[in-house]
């Protein structure tokens, strides 16, 4: 598991002051609260401020308080510690989903996960099987029965034409 994750990607500068426009990799900007802790080129910084403008974060970094500067975080990835980041029970982050082995309920090797994308509805998961195809399972109760993290699986029931 990961002790940090990567929450969004500085694009650009935002005026004079030092504010930089971040895009972001998550709907939750609670990381983003004055005076909170994140992670710049892995470098621990402090939120002075931030707020939503058109899709993008403008975020203002203790420290940082001239274009010129922030100019020189352009590009740069911010990430959050785990810890501050408890999940609902039920729910994953797609990290530590990625690259664990999918069994069938008979227990047969399905593949392992790939990739995870969101239709809005429910997440699928892409699977790669041991033949080299991609399968596509929702992520819902009907299909996804278990997903053990500390031993690095997941449980699926294939429904009827879903393979």
């Amino acid at each position: 598991m990961q002790d940090k994750f990567e929450v969004g990607k500085i694009v650009n500068t935002f005026g004079i002051k030092g504010e930089v426009k971040v895009n972001l990799y998550t709907e939750d900007i609670s990381n983003f609260k004055t005076k909170s802790n994140v992670y710049v080129n892995d470098k621990e910084m402090q939120v002075e401020n931030s707020r939503l403008q058109k899709n993008m974060l403008i975020l203002k970094l203790k420290g940082i308080d001239n274009m010129n500067d922030a100019e020189d975080l352009r590009g740069s990835i911010i990430k959050v510690n785990r810890s501050k980041n408890d999940l609902p029970e039920g729910t994953y982050y797609i990290a530590d989903l990625i690259g664990l082995d999918v069994y069938t309920e008979e227990g047969n090797l399905l593949g392992k996960v790939t990739d995870i994308y969101n239709t809005g509805a429910n997440d699928i998961y892409t699977v790669k099987t041991q033949d080299g195809k991609e399968v596509l399972l929702p992520a819902i109760k009907d299909v996804i029965k278990q997903v053990d993290i500390q031993n690095e699986k997941i449980i699926v029931h294939i429904l009827k034409g879903l393979i």
